[in-house]
C-alpha cells in the first residue's frame, strides 16, 4: 500500500460525505450547462426572462428556484425539466456512490474522494490519518 510520510492507512476507517442540498446540486448543473454552451449569465437569464443575479445565486446554491423558474432555465438551456431533473439526480447518486476518506492533519480533518487523497491504490475502505 502506498504510505504518505506523517500519515498512515487504517483499513475499515470511512466517513460519510455529507449530501449536497438540492438547490446546490441543481445549482451546479445548471452552471455546468449554461458554460458547456458558452452562455453568458445574461445571455442565458435573459432567455429565461430573470435577471442574471437571480441565475448567479440559483447556480451558486443560494436560492431555491420554484418550479415555474426550473422549467424557464431548462427552456433556455435547450433541455425539458424532465431531463433536468433526471440529470441532476444522477449526479447526486454517483457523487454519494464515491468512496470518501477522512484525512485528518493538525486540528483538521477533511472529508474527500478516496482517489484525491491517495495516489496509490489503497483498499476503498481505508482512510488515511496523520501519524
Amino acid at each position: 500500500m502506498g504510505e504518505h510520510k506523517g500519515l498512515r492507512v487504517i483499513p475499515g476507517g470511512r466517513e460519510r460525505r455529507p449530501e449536497p442540498l438540492w438547490r446546490e446540486a441543481l445549482g451546479e448543473h445548471l452552471r455546468a450547462l449554461r458554460q458547456g454552451q458558452r452562455s453568458t449569465l445574461v445571455d442565458t437569464a435573459g432567455r429565461a426572462g430573470i435577471s442574471p443575479q437571480y441565475l448567479s445565486e440559483v447556480e451558486r446554491g443560494r436560492k431555491e428556484p420554484s418550479s415555474e423558474m426550473i422549467a424557464a432555465l431548462a427552456g433556455a438551456l435547450g433541455t425539458s425539466v424532465g431531463d433536468l431533473v433526471g440529470q441532476v439526480a444522477e449526479a447526486m447518486r454517483r457523487r454519494a456512490a464515491v468512496p470518501a476518506a477522512v484525512v485528518v492533519g493538525g486540528d483538521r480533518r477533511i472529508v474527500a474522494p478516496a482517489s484525491m487523497t491517495q495516489p496509490h491504490a489503497v483498499a476503498p475502505n481505508a482512510v488515511l490519518l496523520a501519524a
